[in-house]
């Protein structure tokens, strides 16, 4: 196999695999000392060679892998091979930026499974990453250095939502295949990105990677500057363009905004979420407009927009929040400013009563959907995206 991924004519580097890169919720445990860190990645495409970007974006201390490895996830064999920074097996992330390793030689072929294993064997701050969920994602972690081991021990090992610092993995691929970027919040951070990649493979849409830049709790005009809420991450403007620096990108879905509708409370119930903060359909608009549109279409991208889904019920629903939302999805259905919507809203909505969640389709919680929801949503996104 390997012989004949390497004879293929790759052209350019494409974002195969990435995340957002945000504050963690550290809650009593900020450190970590002799951890390895495993994710599995599964590859789209085909290529010959990888590169890894490694984010301390919200770290406020220098972060080092001592040292970094990929390998194929088969039974037949375990190969690390070392990810090097300059020639050097460990690398330090700066606080506050993000470092590319060196392009590694490495055949993958589209459809195949690779981990990608790090070990911190100093105090490690563990501020940077970001909490996703879906069926192609997730980790583990383990108390020692298991970096190059093919199996991880189970009584030092528990599974993990969160990923740290590692952001975005690149594939050096072939000139027809690109990247779809998919910026939110919690919605998009849990599971209809993975069932778009898992869509895509199934119809054939073999040219196009899912790259998930959400953040449960973020907000377009808003951040909190206290550590209750540091998890819900930097404000629409500090994130967008950061995230956007995506190899080979050609479209961005853009579902973002609940969080602004649902958040404010009153400083009498929550000292952090004034009714100040409450936005009006029109400061949306021009949220969006001003700090997504017109950067996206500096890089040449196209952007479309997602509809924000049914909050009936929701603890802090009352009907000016669900009109400001109907206001503003009625924007994102009908701008000429997008070049396309992807209604969300009417993939899971109840037909009788579109401001709930159709049966089967609400989490529990009544803002979040459930896993069937969530495999509507990918349906619901047009072909035009994917081909």
């Amino acid at each position: 196999m390997s012989e004949k991924i390497s004879s293929k004519r790759f052209s350019k580097w494409v974002a195969c695999w990435g995340n957002a890169t945000s504050i963690t919720d550290r809650k009593e445990a900020t450190y970590a000392k002799d951890l390895t860190l495993r994710y599995p990645i599964r590859a789209c495409f085909s290529g010959n060679k990888l590169r890894f970007h490694f984010s301390n974006l919200t770290g406020t201390e220098p972060v080092t892998i001592s040292e970094a490895y990929i390998a194929k996830s088969t039974q037949f064999e375990y190969t690390p091979t070392p990810i090097t920074f300059a020639g050097n097996i460990s690398g330090t992330i700066p606080a506050g930026e993000e470092i590319l390793s060196d392009e590694i030689a490495f055949d993958v072929a589209a459809g195949e499974m690779f981990d990608v294993s790090m070990h911190f064997a100093d105090f490690t701050q563990m501020n940077a990453g970001t909490a996703i969920t879906g069926p192609l994602s997730g980790g583990k972690y383990s108390y020692g250095n298991f970096a190059k081991s093919p199996t991880l021990p189970d009584n030092l090992t528990r599974k993990t939502n969160w990923i740290y610092f590692l952001n975005t993995i690149d594939i050096f691929t072939e000139e027809k295949n690109f990247a779809l970027v998919c910026f939110g919040d919690s919605i998009t951070a849990q599971d209809w990105p993975d069932y778009l990649s898992l869509r895509c493979a199934r119809e054939g849409y073999n040219n196009v990677s899912i790259i998930r830049r959400a953040v449960s709790g973020t907000r377009i005009l808003r951040e909190y500057s206290c550590i209750t809420y540091a998890a819900y991450g930097l404000k629409g403007a500090t994130r967008f363009p950061i995230e956007m620096n995506v190899a080979g990108a050609r479209s961005v879905i853009v579902q973002h905004g609940i969080n602004d509708i649902i958040h404010p409370v009153g400083v009498e119930v929550n000292k952090f979420r004034p009714w100040s903060d409450m936005p009006t359909a029109d400061d949306l608009i021009n949220g969006v407009r001003s700090l997504y549109i017109t950067h996206a279409r500096k890089l040449g991208l196209k952007v479309y927009s997602g509809t924000l889904l049914p909050i009936y019920g929701w603890r802090t629903y009352n009907e000016n929040r669900d009109l400001i939302r109907m206001a503003f999805n009625e924007w994102l259905r009908t701008s000429p400013e997008f070049d396309g919507c992807v209604d969300f809203d009417k993939a899971v909505r109840g037909h009788d009563d579109p401001k709930r969640f159709a049966n089967n389709f609400d989490s529990g919680d009544h803002l979040h959907p459930s896993a069937k929801a969530y495999e509507a949503m990918a349906e619901c996104v047009p072909e035009e995206l994917l081909k």
